[in-house]
């Protein structure tokens, strides 16, 4: 490492964690209706929406109702995205002629943007048109971590609220989510990359000339806008095909830094909202201090192995650089290894570089925090009910040890319970290895794969891991534009999006409902050192022993067949 990419990695580390607090409060008070420094111009569109919409913000939802509002949301914006897909070639802001998707694709996509995945099994830049991406896409990346972020706040209410069947208004919720939290941080990020050169227009694509003398097509379009809400909201989906390793979504050094600060930004500033609700901060230090211990150890591993990639190009003068293929040389490794740690980690799945041309090792640090559950950060909300789940599984473990009645916040954890966490456990395994283990038992399914052993292995476990965890992003060589991956992939993802959300849900109304007993000296303390560790090992074990045969046979076998011997 070089002395630029120190400063990367401090300046990225100061960007996320100097505003979380502030942010973190800033988002508890708006959702919960309090005043904040934008009421006076929010408050009355607000009104306005609900008035519309025919909602009484007053009236609550208990879990039941809040699920099922969820639901008819989901299934509501999945309609519309898949009808705009299909007949785009029929709508306005279409300069291109772009034709409507095949009803396959057309499906996958609109169960990725729904869940809050964005998968792309095409090329933005040529298959739609930029009705479909502001109107279809847009909306989408904006509603979707509204989602998450409001089943985050009905699962806080349950921790914190004591014999209630509230959780709060789902429609509610999600329209907070969306007029305080994401729409005044795009503004301003969208700004600063126009202003580092991000086309934001409605112009035709330009013809040009090239040195070569052939012609060059050169793709414009509203991306700015697109590109801030991608990344703020955790969704990820690149205008252009190449996403952020394209110069216009991620033209300068600046909007690298800015991009991938943005990934993370609202995923630890809600470890604060947490915090706020339940009035213990030191809950939140404790989770936040996991996360950094995950986060930082996989960043490691990564950045190791790019910077000392093949030992058959040993001799080569890759000591400073590392290894560039597949990268952009205008970022460099560290730059390319960050992103790509912190985009699996963050749940986004936006690349500044291709993940299947990473060493072994690189490219199975972003396959296991998706293998993780995505809980290092995570999505917007997603990520941080990911981590409480294991928050409430290692209470439970530390009070089989101690012969104790496992307890959270001084909320109980009965049978019930913890049968809804071990359901959430079952998600990942289910859509990772079982339908892995179809696609390449299949022959047809199984030619997508473009490289022969391990490799070809970690490609599949990529796609559909990344499928199931709602990440987005892929191992660049797997052929994953078929019929049978398009429907297979949208199983996968509707399966990591409602799977997770339902018990969760369903737990956050138990939780509610109890009593909070009050702590003693006999009380396993949640806020220590010790539980870090206990719930980092957790993480580690129970969520990551798993998949450990699928990561021996696939990166594991492919980094030591690099050596003589193996």
């Amino acid at each position: 490492m070089q002395l630029h990419d120190y400063l990367l990695l401090a300046a990225f580390l100061m960007l996320v964690l100097a505003p979380a607090p502030f942010l973190g409060r800033y988002l508890h008070r708006a959702m919960e209706g309090q005043r904040t420094w934008l009421s006076p111009l929010l408050a009355p569109l607000e009104r306005a929406c609900y008035r519309a919409c025919g909602v009484d913000p007053a009236q609550e939802q208990d879990w039941r109702g809040y699920s099922l509002a969820l639901l008819v949301f989901t299934l509501i914006n999945l309609a519309v995205l898949f009808a705009v897909l299909m007949l785009q070639g029929r709508l306005p802001l279409n300069p291109q002629g772009v034709p409507g998707l095949d009803w396959t694709l057309a499906l996958n996509t609109a169960v990725s943007f729904v869940t809050n995945t964005n998968w792309q099994a095409y090329s933005g830049e040529a298959q739609l048109s930029y009705f479909s991406q502001m109107l279809g896409l847009g909306v989408q990346n904006f509603v979707s971590p509204a989602v998450g972020l409001a089943v985050l706040v009905a699962l806080c209410r349950g921790l914190a609220r004591k014999q209630s069947r509230g959780l709060g208004n789902f429609w509610v919720d999600v329209t907070r989510a969306v007029l305080y939290g994401l729409l005044p941080l795009c503004l301003p990020l969208a700004l600063l990359l126009v202003w580092q050169g991000v086309p934001q227009s409605f112009l035709d694509y330009v013809q040009v000339h090239t040195l070569a003398g052939g012609e060059q097509s050169i793709p414009l379009g509203p991306a700015a806008s697109q590109i801030a809400i991608k990344q703020l909201g955790t969704n990820g989906g690149g205008f252009f095909g190449v996403n952020s390793a394209h110069p216009f979504e991620n033209p300068t050094a600046w909007s690298n830094l800015l991009e991938v600060a943005a990934l993370i930004l609202l995923p630890a500033a809600l470890v604060f909202t947490f915090g706020h609700y339940v009035r213990d901060l030191r809950q939140s230090r404790a989770i936040l201090a996991c996360m950094l211990v995950l986060f930082l150890a996989g960043l490691a591993i990564t950045v190791a192995a790019e910077l000392r990639p093949n030992p058959a190009f040993a001799s080569l003068p890759v000591e400073q650089s590392g290894s560039l293929e597949g990268k952009e040389a205008r970022l460099g490794s560290f730059a390319s290894a960050l992103w790509a740690v912190t985009t699996t980690a963050a749940s986004n799945g936006s690349v500044n570089a291709m993940h299947d041309s990473f060493s072994a090792l690189g490219g199975m640090v972003p396959l296991f925090n998706m293998m993780l559950g995505e809980i290092v950060f995570g999505g917007v909300g997603a990520g941080l009910y990911g981590m409480l789940l294991f928050v409430l599984l290692a209470v439970f473990l530390a009070g089989l040890m101690v012969g104790r009645t496992p307890a959270y916040l001084g909320k109980s954890l009965q049978a019930r319970d913890v049968r809804l966490l071990v359901v959430t456990l079952l998600v990942m395994p289910l859509g990772v290895l079982v339908l892995a283990a179809m696609a390449v038992s299949l022959p047809g399914p199984a030619a997508a794969i473009s490289n022969p052993g391990p490799h070809g292995l970690s490609q599949v476990l990529y796609a559909y891991t990344s499928g199931t965890g709602n990440n987005g992003s892929a191992f660049a060589g797997f052929g994953a534009a078929t019929p049978y991956h398009n429907l297979m992939l949208a199983l996968a993802m509707l399966l990591g999006r409602l799977g997770y959300i339902l018990p969760v849900l369903a737990l956050a109304g138990s939780l509610a409902a109890k009593r909070a007993a009050p702590t003693d000296g006999g009380s396993f303390p949640t806020h220590g050192p010790l539980f870090v560790v206990l719930l980092t090992l957790t993480i580690l074990l129970v969520g990551g022993l798993t998949f450990l045969p699928a990561l021996a046979l696939g990166p594991l076998a492919e980094h030591l067949a690099m050596f003589p011997g193996f």
